[in-house]
């Protein structure tokens, strides 16, 4: 019976260490504005969003593909919410497919290959990075990615356990990510 109990004593110490290490790695925005053919932004937030129209505006790359946006908002409405300019009216795609992460990555790989693009930068929030690199890795293993995530308002980050609805967040992020990396390699 110890045996039993400090085997599964073990283990639980191993998963909360393993989730601490994951929120102590949550990437940051690269200091240096990246350059790619394309951006994808992943519906989310308004930080999300505004980010990617402004890296749009700004040259960063050619098109942008909003994914997962609700069947019923028009490109006009999106642009208005995040201020689009001239860039976003002639070079913003609107994506309806997606429904979940997967189908973001979906969404993005099939607008990638339309578009001949072979590097693309991700905006989505830093805490939904990880797993949207692992997914998109996986649908798009010859595209260069390059991670830009968002700190998002509503997400509390730093001191995140002191915050229960952060906290939770995170851990639902956690093991939405241990499943995608197993869905990952059983999809290869």
């Amino acid at each position: 019976m110890r045996v039993f109990l400090a085997v599964i004593f073990l283990a639980l110490l191993g998963y909360a260490l393993s989730f601490v290490l994951f929120v102590s790695n949550l990437p940051v925005a690269p200091a240096v504005l990246p350059k790619a053919d394309g951006i994808v932004a992943l519906t989310g937030g308004n930080e999300r969003l505004d980010t990617a129209v402004a890296l749009l505006e700004r040259g960063v790359g050619q098109r942008l593909l909003v994914s997962g946006v609700a069947a019923e908002t028009t490109k006009e409405t999106v642009g208005k919410m995040s201020e689009g300019g001239p860039r976003f009216a002639c070079c913003a795609d609107i994506g309806y497919a997606a429904e979940d992460t997967h189908g973001n990555a979906q969404e993005a790989a099939d607008w990638t290959r339309e578009h001949h693009f072979n590097s693309l930068v991700i905006v989505t929030g830093r805490y939904h990075m990880p797993r949207t690199m692992k997914e998109f890795s996986a649908l798009l293993p010859d595209v260069t990615l390059i991670a830009y995530p968002v700190e998002q308002n509503r997400v509390a980050l730093d001191g995140w356990w002191r915050h229960p609805k952060t906290a939770q967040l995170l851990h639902r992020e956690y093991v939405k990510y241990l499943a995608s990396l197993v869905t990952t390699r059983l999809a290869k």
